[in-house]
Parts: C-alpha cells; structure tokens; sequence
C-alpha cells in the first residue's frame, strides 16, 4: 500500500484568533506512579525555561489518584525542599475541579470543572509536553490518549515509550537489532504468585552463574526506585518485596563491573544526533547509583565524561542506534556500562528523561552546545511540526 492510501489525521483548520495568538504549551505532570514528586520537580524546570514571548504555558498536575487539575503557573514551588519531593495536592490547594482535554481529533479544547458549577472553556492547546515519568505517562498510556485528541506532544510515540518503559521487551529489541545487553531475568507476576519457590530457584541459579550481587529492579520503573543491590540470599526476598511494591514484573541483572556512562540523543531536522557523554562516578555515600544519591544528595557526574575520542564515538553510535532501534522520537538518554574490558554495554535508554537543574540530559547537551531553553524550544518546535496518527 502506498503511503498516499494510509489514513491520515483529520484536517484542522486555524482560526484567526488562533492564528494571531502564541502556540499553547500544556505542560502535564505529577501522575500516578511512584515518581510522581520528581515529575513535578521536572516540570517545574522545563516551565521556568519555556520562552514565554513565544508560547503560552497551560500547566495541569495529574494527581496521584489520576485527576487532572488546574495548577497555578508557579515553578518556584516545584522544587526539591528539605530534601522532600513536591505533589500536585499541595499545588491545587483544595481546588477540587478537574481538567478534561476533548478525545475529538477536530478540537483541542481543554475544559474546567468544578463540583456543582457551569464547566468552563480554557481554548485550545496546540501542543502538550509530557513531563510524567513511570506507569500511567511515559509507558505510552499518555501518548494513546493524545494521538486519539489529535493533539501533538513532545517525546516518543505509544509503542517507543511502551517499549522503553518496559525494561525486559527494550531488551529484547535491543538484543535483536545486535546491540550488547548485560545478562538478566524477567520474574512475571503469575510465575511469582503460583510458584514463588521456582522462580526464586532461578534467580539463585542465575546468581550461580554470573555471580553475585544481583540487581532486583520493577520491570516498568524509572528513576532508580525500588531498585536493590542484593549481596547474597538473606536479602532476596526483601529486595524482591520493595521491587514488586513498585511492579508486579521485576527484573534480575548481574553486577556489570566498569564506569557508569550516559548519553543523550535529540533529533535535529535530519535526525537523531548524539550529545557529549556522561560519565556517573561511583557515590562513596550510596551503595550505588539510587533515587536518593541522584535526587536528594544530588550526586552529579562528569561532563563530558573522560573517554577516549574513540571511546566517545562508539557511545554515541550506540545511543543513536538505540534510539532508532526503539522507533523513538525527539529525545532519549541512552545508559551504558564501559566494563573493565572496554567494551559498552547498553543498560537502559529514557524515552522521558529528567529535566530537573541537576539532570543529567540538560547538562550533557549543554556541554554540546545547546542550552536548556533551547533544548525545550527545540522539542517543542519539533512536536508541533510532527503530526498525530501514522508517520
């Protein structure tokens, strides 16, 4: 079938009115999984950097039961404080309205509700950039939602965030476009609940044959919560217990041992481009590389990390191959280990990586040349030139 026959998104129309008026950026975040507070930290980055000669911001917190609300458009009070992580409750007050956003592809139009009053328009948004990390956002849940409004977003489409949310299908992919993966186990909730002796078996024997420690990780988190480092078998089953109370499906790795390296990709008009590397040094204070060291101790890394020119070009190859692989778009923050034989190994890569002062994506393309608020400007030109629907 040619692409000329392929369906296509309906057809909009400008008004006047919105042709004379700034693009409308809604910024959405907080949401419903466990990294919640630092979804909110990030969107409150990504507001202070938004050029606001050019575009009008709308933002909405997701709460962590799921409602959509209305937040006052003030990013100071989204901040890291007395090492305790902001929610969208305490920026609604006790506003109990909600925002819908219209499943019609024809209107964009985002409506305000409250308790026993009339609803109320809010206009259009021309586009939205997702800042919710985890289950019921970034996974692809999200992005469903828009591409049946017909609203364009920032970030990878429903399959690439579904695929790199999901550490074990990513893998998988990985693995079948030749990519180097560490070895590892995926435990899935039904073989854990009928028969919890069997796959804690194979984990041991896993641990048998690679060593330990092991890694125990939520299938389907993201920054670095519910992970455990786990040194022996007196600590499986609590490492398994805290994984699973972020995930039914938790994953086991192997220790990879070498250095830490991350790397961004943005895509430029003529595609994906790889950013200077990271490197993450090891945290004396933590055991390793957690959601405490990088969010509340703000443990930084190097930029750019000291590798060898050849070095540098074999990470960015394969962070740009990873984004292709995963069919992502606009940007991903590719992790590798450079083990002790000098050889990457691709950990993970983020469909919606952190955007808070200390992140790791901001500051590597920073250090290529780009700076934060060009980098929000540049993905949020790119989404609005980017249709809904199959492209």
């Amino acid at each position: 079938m040619s692409s000329e026959n392929l369906p296509q998104s309906p057809e909009r129309r400008e008004s006047p009115e919105q042709q004379r008026r700034k693009p409308r950026v809604a910024v959405v975040f907080g949401g419903r999984s466990s990294e919640h507070g630092i979804s909110v930290v990030t969107a409150g980055a990504v507001m202070k950097a938004i050029d606001r000669t050019k575009y009008d911001v709308l933002p909405i917190g997701i709460t962590a039961d799921g409602r959509w609300a209305l937040t006052a458009d003030e990013p100071e009070r989204m901040a890291i404080t007395d090492r305790k992580v902001p929610d969208v409750d305490l920026l609604t007050g006790a506003a109990e309205g909600s925002v819908v956003l219209s499943v019609d592809p024809g209107s964009r139009e985002v409506v305000y509700t409250e308790p026993g009053a009339v609803p109320k328009a809010l206009g259009e948004v021309d586009v939205v950039f997702p800042v919710l990390h985890g289950p019921y956002g970034e996974d692809g849940t999200l992005q469903g939602l828009l591409e049946l409004s017909g609203v364009p977003y920032v970030g990878a489409g429903v399959l690439a965030s579904a695929v790199g949310q999901d550490k074990e299908y990513m893998k998988r992919v990985f693995i079948s476009y030749g990519l180097p993966v560490g070895p590892y186990e995926v435990v899935r909730p039904r073989e854990w609940d009928n028969d919890p002796a069997a796959a804690r078996k194979r984990i041991v024997d896993f641990a048998g044959e690679h060593g330990w420690p092991l890694f125990i990780k939520p299938a389907r988190g993201g920054s670095s919560m519910g992970i455990t480092k786990v040194d022996g078998l007196e600590g499986l089953d609590a490492a398994i217990e805290e994984a699973r109370r972020h995930d039914p499906k938790f994953l086991v790795e192997s220790l990879l041992r070498g250095r830490e390296i991350e790397c961004g990709v943005l895509e430029f008009e003529d595609g994906p481009r790889a950013s200077v590397p990271a490197e993450i040094p090891p945290v004396t204070a933590h055991d390793f590389y957690d959601f405490e060291a990088k969010y509340i101790d703000s443990a930084t890394g190097l930029v750019p990390a000291p590798l060898t020119e050849e070095q540098t070009a074999e990470v960015q190859r394969l962070a740009v191959a990873a984004f292709d692989a995963v069919s992502c778009e606009g940007l991903v923050r590719a992790d590798f280990f450079l083990t002790e034989d000098g050889t990457f190994v691709i950990n993970e890569i983020n469909t919606l990586p952190g955007f808070t002062p200390i992140s790791m994506y901001p500051r590597m393309w920073q250090e290529s040349g780009v700076s934060y608020p060009e980098l929000v400007d540049r993905l949020i030109q790119a989404a609005l030139t980017r249709s809904t629907g199959l492209r």
